[in-house]
């Protein structure tokens, strides 16, 4: 155990984004980290997996091995937690200052669309980015669609240091519902605004007194990102979202971090109430036997939740389904990836529901496959896969 130090500055606990993140920020900046997993893989809920892996984490295959006619299992990299970048968003901003960027190819989500109407009456369009594509847009009217233009020239020209762009609004004291009475917008506008641009699960945010301001920069956020590339604001990497934990950590470990994975931790040591190390256990892969066993000090513990269950207070619960297609989403213009928002205004729900899918042309499916995972917010307390049952 000679590579373990007695002491580390930081000593970080799970292999997550959030976790690798920081362990790679924290070594940049000269701090000493000991980077742990109990997993024998990167990643932790954020990793990819392949389609064996996938069945046997959720699958009840009894024996049968459905994962054999989806070709090899390794041709598949399937994520546990659904999430695009923004091209323009703050993760791909530190993915560019740090340059991790080397570790990693990306390749950009082909489309964002919203669906309008429910079940039969169910339609899906592209969501309009700036004042021309709002022209073009059905999702309005005529006379709506100049109105959306406005209101999305607005929304290009805002800047907080020069008032002569604020259309007369202190934005840090308007209602989002007083910046959409301005342009005189309809519900649906405000509708696929709100949720697909602005990405709000719910129109909370409509009413808040103060919440036009942060409103605004979520839409410039998207018209910007947008605007980076074309097409979508969204950009994936290949091979999964499980290489998004994986770079930091080998930026990490450029600058130092000890990084150990299949290691156990039995016990975090406290002083006068205050942690100051661990006590943890290191295992070989498929290796029998008890393992070798350390002691290490550390200034601080960062740990992602289910490390200090006892410290969690569950406020909801993240539904998702992943579903394995052997086609596109009808109404995608053949698309081999998308963002769908469905908004819950649509479908009589509180809170909205996001289909994000990629594909083959992603690296994470064999050719002619493709993964949507379909996720939502719980409302109900029990009986929670109904709740995304077709229809």
């Amino acid at each position: 155990m000679e590579d373990i130090a007695p002491e580390y500055d930081v000593v970080v606990l799970g292999t997550g984004l959030t976790e690798c993140v920081l362990s790679g920020v924290l070594s940049v900046k000269g701090k000493k980290v000991l980077h742990i997993d109990r997993n024998d893989h990167y990643g932790g809920e954020a990793a990819s997996i392949n389609i064996e892996a996938l069945f046997k984490k959720y699958g009840n295959d009894n024996g049968s091995e459905p994962w054999k006619k989806y070709g090899r299992p390794n041709d598949w990299n399937i994520d546990l937690v659904p999430k695009l970048l923004m091209s323009n968003g703050e993760l791909t901003n530190i993915l560019v200052s740090t340059d991790v960027t080397r570790y990693l190819e990306f390749k950009q989500i082909a489309g964002s669309y919203v669906q309008t109407g429910a079940g039969s009456k169910a339609n899906v369009a592209k969501v309009p980015s700036d004042a021309a594509e709002a022209l073009r847009s059905p999702l309005m009217g005529l006379f709506e669609k100049r109105r959306a233009k406005k209101f999305l020239e607005f929304v290009g020209a805002y800047k907080e240091e020069d008032p002569a762009t604020h259309n007369g609004m202190n934005l840090n004291q308007s209602t989002m519902k007083e910046v959409y009475d301005k342009f005189g917008l309809e519900a649906s506008t405000r509708d696929f605004i709100g949720h697909s641009m602005a990405l709000y699960t719910t129109d909370d945010y409509i009413n808040q007194k103060g919440a036009a301001k942060d409103a605004i920069e979520r839409i410039r956020l998207y018209v910007n990102s947008m605007a980076r590339y074309g097409k979508s604001p969204y950009i994936y990497p290949l091979y999964g979202l499980g290489e998004l934990p994986q770079g930091f950590a080998r930026l990490s470990a450029i600058y130092g971090g000890t990084y150990m994975l299949n290691t156990d931790v039995d016990e975090v040591l406290y002083e006068n109430g205050k942690a100051v190390g661990i006590k943890a256990t290191m295992k070989e892969r498929d290796a029998e036997g008890e393992g070798m066993t350390f002691t290490t000090k550390c200034s601080k513990i960062l740990a992602d939740p289910s490390y200090f269950p006892n410290k969690v207070k569950p406020v909801g619960h993240l539904l998702k389904a992943i579903c394995i297609l052997n086609h596109p989403i009808d109404k995608t213009d053949n698309s081999d990836s998308v963002q769908l928002i469905i908004p819950q205004s649509q479908i009589g729900r509180k809170h909205d529901v996001y289909v994000a899918m990629v594909s083959w042309a992603h690296n994470v499916a064999p050719k002619g496959y493709y993964i949507a995972i379909v996720s939502t917010i719980a409302e109900g307390d029990s009986n929670h896969h109904l709740e995304l049952q077709a229809g």
